[in-house]
């Protein structure tokens, strides 16, 4: 009699299951800032960001300026060296590399002149 109470419990409780989707009580409910939910550098661009600076790692293309020995095209780094690609003419396929380190001049296979310039990190 014990075996078939246990059986009756099993089968009923089979039959009676119920399955429903969550549903958020709240209309307007919703994720919290970003910047309350990162850290470290990632958190420091969302802020340099904010402020209104798009390119807080001087990652974009730069238009070349005169590039003379006596004025050269300036570009900036927060660290003693940095790899720049010249992309000496406008139609070109491929870009010339090379390391600048603070200074030092340095002049591309084109005839264009870079220095490095020192610029505070994000």
């Amino acid at each position: 009699m014990a075996s078939l109470c246990g059986r009756l419990v099993v089968n009923s409780s089979r039959k009676h299951f119920l399955s429903t989707s969550y549903r958020c009580a709240s209309k307007n409910a919703s994720f919290g800032d970003p910047v309350d939910h990162t850290t470290g550098l990632e958190k420091r661009e969302i802020l340099q960001k904010v402020k209104g600076n798009d390119n807080p790692f001087d990652m974009k293309v730069y238009k070349r300026g005169p590039g003379t020995k006596t004025q050269p095209n300036e570009i900036p780094s927060a660290f003693d060296a940095r790899l720049v690609g010249c992309i000496c003419e406008e139609e070109a396929t491929s870009i010339n590399w090379m390391w600048l380190h603070k200074g030092e001049a340095k002049r591309c296979e084109c005839g264009h002149w870079f220095n490095l310039v020192h610029k505070s990190p994000v």
